[in-house]
């Protein structure tokens, strides 16, 4: 059992940190009077006067750390009322951690009106002591017609400012997105409510509201549209919190599009009605022979002991296995965000339901409108992907459609290029590409001798490997995803009919003669040059592809290299003269840069941008603008400079091409070099959030003996 939580630092107080990420899906914490809320977390829905589970259960057994109850219920109930004013509503419930209120919303969708106003119901929760309180919004029904829809988000935001104002800093305060299912209606009120304050004061969470009847009639991709299209618009500094959606099936679809919280009724609710809750579906137990999912609560009886308990005594317990069931599911989808597969665990539970499948389905591939605010959050969830991940990627149906992997052929696409110049010395377009095609990754391995072979006979060939991802430069093959597809490569070889003309043309390789080969047997005899020079192209693409260095620069800076090889002669490090340019990563094949390769690209990118070189030879239509920067305030440079990390709260700005996961500079406003790192944020989030790692620094530029680092760590 945990302790009674600690209050967060004053000045902490409502900040949100993002710990973890996984494209949209993030790990965050966010900082309250009863101790620090980690997310994606669900906030059981307490009813003071109906206690299923009680609340002090909830903490100790469970171990949630937040629940909410309605404050609405409480006011219009007289002892409630009383004793919630003169105890507080934590000792009311007996619960020490985060409570969050409703306001009286929800009540007024069910039975049409409530009796409180906007101004009192506020002053009302923040009396009683809860952690974050919720504004009087206006329910959005699906059946509404548009007009209607837009009455309820004009009036909601008119009655932001004034819940702010009565809020002012006695109490964190939710400001609820409605829209019905009009998109561009979702994404104006976010953009209204997310840009209300009073007095520098805003809204904390914003709770994605209206939504519930679409989960009484299963409607999921109305859900994920509505997601998606208010999250268009929110600020990635506050929580998004997903109103009354609680089934653990809908978690990892939900985290995936970057919800953070939720808060759900359902494992009362559908105990009551004796049904168990699991992570792919709902079942009765009215004729259940056996379990067909498991908890510690239910596994000690037969389905039929627990139809022969009493009412009250079943309803318990199926509540608590389906509070077990929820936290259980939860923590797979923080796991998941953590080791980059969330998006795998949304496409999985997806065949738990067709009306699931359907809203991912609609999620990946029903972009009609690519305008729409959906639509638009979709790419941007895209950009802000980490491409490349050491994970495998199992095979399926889905596999192109997975986020990271679109994003990776994309940046393929726009940034790789063909050698500038050959293994033997020459220069010229490329006289052929041979598509190596039916062996199995580690591909240097499968393919290694036939690439020589080609290469010798013909310098000036395009190596590409046909992977179930697409074509991918023979330089990258072992660059993940590409090459760490799981599950079966067993398919017909056809060497005479394949047509690869799309995929090379949107490469610049379109018109150039096509020469499809499968692995030999035999080994060929190794060829050093030829081997360095497919390492260094190796090294050239992959700082162009990951980082946007532009090959010239990544010419230059590999010029004249010493490789120091594993066993296996993998490049592990990579040099000029003494100094130490750059890792190749064995897990992933990413790039890690070390401090000199950092100045050599920086000092590389600031002379092409002094000399005016940023011609299409350098930067060709801007696919290159160069390893991206972060620029720091003032204050942070001595910590920054001597290794620190770059946390929120001190970024100037950020190049908008920076990309989670991948290296970046760290500069001054003066552009010169800081230190160098790893993008922890996308710069948008740079912008705004205040608290956290912004970049995970690998090493400061700044002469640490001239640094006063006693002064620094005091």
């Amino acid at each position: 059992m945990e302790s009674e939580p600690s209050p967060c630092r004053p000045q902490d107080l409502g900040k949100f940190e993002v710990t973890q990420r996984d494209g949209a899906a993030r790990l965050g914490k966010f900082f309250t009077k009863h101790g620090v809320l980690n997310t994606p977390a669900l906030l059981p829905v307490v009813n003071p006067n109906i206690l299923t589970v009680e609340p002090r259960s909830l903490w100790d057994e469970f171990g949630f750390r937040a629940l909410i109850t309605n404050s609405y219920v409480i006011w219009k109930n007289e002892n409630l009322r009383d004793r919630a004013t003169e105890e507080g509503i934590h000792k009311l419930l007996d619960f020490p951690g985060v409570i969050m209120t409703d306001s009286g919303t929800f009540q007024s969708y069910v039975y049409g009106d409530v009796e409180v106003s906007v101004e009192e119901i506020v002053r009302f929760q923040a009396s009683i002591g809860v952690d974050i309180g919720t504004m009087l919004d206006v329910f959005g029904r699906p059946d509404m017609t548009r007009k209607e829809i837009e009455d309820a988000v004009r009036i909601t935001a008119e009655r932001a400012t004034k819940s702010l104002q009565v809020a002012d800093t006695n109490i964190m305060l939710n400001g609820p997105i409605q829209g019905g299912l009009h998109q561009d209606l979702r994404a104006k009120s976010a953009k209204m409510m997310a840009e209300s304050e009073y007095q520098q004061s805003n809204f904390s969470i914003h709770p994605i509201g209206g939504i519930v009847p679409l989960m009484e009639s299963q409607r999921y991709h109305d859900l994920s549209e509505i997601i998606l299209s208010s999250s268009s618009e929110l600020p990635p500094n506050r929580p998004m919190h997903i109103f009354g959606c609680g089934h653990p099936m809908l978690f990892p679809m939900c985290i995936a599009l970057g919800a953070d919280l939720f808060d759900s009724a359902a494992y009362a609710l559908f105990a009551k009605d004796g049904r168990l809750l699991s992570e792919e579906g709902t079942y009765r137990i009215e004729s259940m022979v056996e379990w067909p999912t498991q908890s510690s609560h239910i596994s000690p009886y037969t389905p039929a002991q627990v139809r022969a308990m009493s009412k009250p005594e079943r309803t318990s317990l199926l509540a608590r296995h389906n509070l077990e069931v929820t936290q259980r599911e939860l923590a797979r989808c923080r796991e998941a965000v953590r080791n980059g597969s969330i998006w795998v665990m949304a496409e999985r539970r997806s065949h738990s339901s067709p009306h699931l499948r359907e809203a991912f389905l609609g999620i990946i591939r029903e972009r009609t409108d690519p305008n729409e605010p959906s639509a638009k959050r979709m790419r941007s969830i895209i950009r802000s992907t980490d491409p490349i991940r050491p994970s495998s990627e199992p095979l399926s149906e889905d596999l192109l459609h997975r986020p990271h992997i679109i994003h990776a052929n994309s940046l393929l696409v726009q940034r790789w290029r063909s050698p500038g110049s050959w293994h033997d010395g020459s220069f010229g377009a490329p006289s052929r590409v041979v598509v190596m095609k039916g062996g199995e990754p580690p591909w240097r391995a499968s393919y290694g001798s036939t690439v020589q072979r080609v290469l010798k006979e013909d310098p000036r060939t395009v190596v590409m490997i046909d992977s179930l991802i697409g074509l991918v430069p023979y330089s990258l093959e072992d660059l993940s995803p590409w090459c760490r597809v799981e599950g079966s490569n067993i398919h017909p070889v056809d060497t005479k009919e394949a047509d690869y003309s799309v995929d090379l043309e949107s490469m610049g390789l379109g018109g150039i003669p096509v020469l499809v080969l499968t692995p030999e047997d035999s080994e060929y005899e190794q060829d050093k040059s030829i081997l360095a020079w497919i390492d260094r192209c190796s090294f050239v693409d992959k700082l162009s592809v990951l980082c946007a260095v532009s090959p010239a620069i990544g010419c230059e800076i590999t010029d004249e290299i010493q490789v120091r090889r594993s066993n296996t002669n993998r490049p592990v490090n990579v040099y000029n003269g003494e100094m130490h340019l750059f890792s190749p990563r064995l897990n992933d094949g990413g790039i890690s840069l070390a401090l000199h390769g950092a100045k050599l690209i920086h000092e590389a990118m600031k002379s092409a941008k002094d000399t005016g070189e940023d011609s299409n030879d350098v930067q060709p239509r801007g696919d290159h603008p160069g390893l991206p920067s972060v620029t720091i305030h003032s204050d942070a440079i001595p910590f920054v400079g001597a290794g620190r990390n770059v946390m929120h709260g001190f970024i100037l700005k950020a190049d908008p091409w920076l990309i989670v996961g991948q290296p970046c500079l760290v500069v001054d406003e003066d552009d010169n070099l800081v230190a160098h790192g790893v993008s922890n944020s996308t710069s948008e989030e740079m912008a705004v959030m205040k608290k956290g790692v912004a970049v995970k620094v690998r090493e400061g530029a700044l002469d640490k003996d001239a640094l006063n680092l006693t002064a620094i760590d005091s």
